[in-house]
């Protein structure tokens, strides 16, 4: 029996998506994307990092929405498999938030977590 697996998605809220193409426009550049990637560190083990990019590579996926979009390499998204990308803008400040469900535990500025 062969089991079929699915590839790990992520999804963009209708607020990141705005955000993210206020911010591209502001880049002129049509091909501007958010590049999320993760890396050790951070108070809980693990940290998100954003950057601007107009470029994905072979080991990238891309996720859009609204014409607004994310690239993510491979293997941040085993990490990042089954989050909801989205735009806060409250008291604390604005900033992009990640829901990640395979997170056991995460610090309080919201940009590091552990699996």
């Amino acid at each position: 029996m062969s089991t079929i697996t699915q590839a790990p998605e992520l999804t963009l809220s209708e607020s990141a998506a705005k955000r993210i193409a206020f911010l591209a426009a502001q880049e002129d550049n049509p091909d501007t994307m958010l590049r999320i990637t993760v890396s050790g560190g951070g108070c809980s083990g693990f940290k998100y990092d954003f950057a601007f990019d107009s470029t994905a590579t072979e080991e990238d996926r891309v996720f859009e929405r609204d014409g607004a979009k994310v690239v993510i390499d491979e293997v941040s998204l085993d990490l990042l498999g089954g989050s909801q990308v989205d735009f806060v803008d409250d008291l604390m400040g604005a900033y992009f938030r990640i829901e990640n469900p395979n997170a056991t535990a995460s610090c309080g500025c919201g940009t590091s977590f552990a699996l």
